[in-house]
């Protein structure tokens, strides 16, 4: 792991410990605590039949937790991982005593009173990545597979954490490291030595590992919409039947659905599952010309939330002649990312004809449906990602780095193809792209990209 100028924090070796499990009751709740001194510890408030340091690594203990001031708090078991074969790579211990807020702060306040220091944020894992247990793209599957929002966020996580992207991106920084290493090669030749197809050949595995960048790339759309969701706002004239959309998409009744027009008045949202997909589902107010302030900044905040939805569904309904208002707000949609739900079928006006034919339709009997016509083209809006097998995917600062390092490594090519004058530029431009995808796995690391990274972690993980 490569780390040059870079000085670990003063409390890397501090023995810190952490309520592992959610807040709130339950059967069972684990205090985590990890370090040099955590044997100490561990002898100062467990008393069973041994001595947690006479114990030996993947054993438990059964026993009470006394408190330093001899304070009697609960049975428990003490689960000893010693090092390196522990989640942090330090010795670790585990309290497992009954769930409980009052219980399992006790517990931790006696592991404080006997020495650790309480954890920071994600520090658990910032030690296993430290210590070489995981890379950092492992370390946020962690973190993804604790915020998974369904089956598929979970899967994908699982797949990062075993390691299945990390062995991708490792892939194309050693291909770029054998590219820079045959540049610097050439730097050590007189002019006029070197055979002819030497930069033709670096230029062709430069191009190789633009490809597999490339691959990596193309998954970030999978990746914004597992961890963060897509956005899917609901839009149309008032009385189209946007709030029955909504609540036949949801399977129940969230919101008011109403004949009198601008019932609702500002944005609604519900989280729901699409194979796999998290969907955001936004319910906007109606849109039209109206005089009420309030309905006003409705139709505002409807405008907003539409412009930055992943997909829009544009509501019209068939039992009314199409109008000049729709078609006007339909132009400023874009039909790659819009669905135009012709509803009301069941009272279709004769003769009605719907005539911009960029956009997606779909025609439906909301009242009398079950949305299921709506959700299948949604699914297709989203590329037919919730059909294809559950993959690792790149996260947006995985994308960010690979941005910065395929910038370089074009102009890299550029110069590789100039010929041998343009060596020793093109040497900086791979130096400058592996700096970038070194950071992507931690090969290369700096405090402040640590600190970003596990910042966003719990307590206790």
């Amino acid at each position: 792991m490569q780390n040059s100028n870079i000085t670990l924090p003063m409390n890397q070796h501090d023995t810190i410990a952490a309520i592992a499990t959610p807040p709130g009751e339950g059967g069972v709740g684990v205090v985590r605590v990890s370090g040099t001194g955590v044997w100490e510890i561990a002898d100062k408030i467990f008393f069973g039949t041994q001595k947690p340091s006479d114990a030996a690594g993947g054993t438990f203990l059964f026993g009470k937790i006394i408190a330093p001031d001899g304070e009697k708090i609960d049975e428990a078991l003490c689960l000893i991982f010693r090092a390196p074969r522990s989640y942090t790579g330090d010795d670790t211990i585990e309290i497992q005593g009954h769930g409980g807020a009052v219980v399992l702060k006790k517990i931790l306040r006696s592991c404080l009173a006997a020495g650790a220091r309480m954890a920071e944020p994600g520090e658990f894992t910032r030690r296993a990545f430290l210590n070489g247990k995981l890379d950092l793209v492992q370390a946020e599957a962690v973190a993804d597979l604790i915020h998974a929002r369904s089956d598929r966020a979970a899967k994908a996580a699982v797949e990062q954490l075993e390691g299945g992207l990390s062995k991708q991106f490792t892939e194309l920084y050693d291909g770029v490291v054998a590219v820079a290493a045959d540049i610097e090669t050439t730097l050590d030749f007189v002019e006029d030595e070197l055979p002819d197809d030497v930069f033709p050949a670096l230029a062709g595995k430069l191009k190789a590992n633009l490809m597999l960048l490339d691959q990596l790339f193309a998954t970030w759309d999978e990746g914004h919409l597992l961890r963060e969701g897509a956005r899917v706002a609901i839009m149309g004239r008032p009385n189209a039947g946007k709030s029955t959309l909504f609540n036949v998409l949801l399977g129940r009744d969230r919101a008011i659905v109403s004949d009198i027009p601008g019932t609702t008045r500002d944005v609604i949202e519900e989280a729901f599952i699409l194979n796999g997909i998290p969907l955001r589902i936004l319910d906007t107010a109606g849109l039209r010309e109206t005089g009420c302030l309030i309905e006003q900044e409705g139709i505002r905040r409807a405008r907003v939330h539409s412009g930055s939805a992943d997909i829009t569904l544009y509501l019209i309904d068939l039992s009314q002649p199409f109008a000049g208002e729709d078609q006007s707000y339909l132009e400023t949609l874009n039909p790659a990312r819009t669905v135009v739900v012709l509803n009301k079928s069941d009272k279709k006006k004769s003769g009605f004809r719907f005539p911009m034919s960029d956009f997606k339709t779909v025609e439906t009997s909301l009242i009398h449906g079950t949305g299921k016509k709506v959700l299948d083209v949604i699914a297709e809006k989203l590329g037919g990602i919730t059909n294809a097998p559950a993959h690792a995917v790149i996260s947006e600062r995985h994308r960010n780095l690979l941005i910065n390092a395929r910038t370089e490594l074009e102009l890299a090519r550029e110069q590789i193809s100039a010929g041998e004058e343009s060596a020793v530029p093109a040497a900086e431009h791979l130096r400058a792209a592996l700096e970038s995808l070194g950071q992507i796995t931690g090969r290369i690391y700096h405090n402040e990209l640590l600190d970003n990274i596990f910042s966003r972690f719990c307590i206790g993980k």
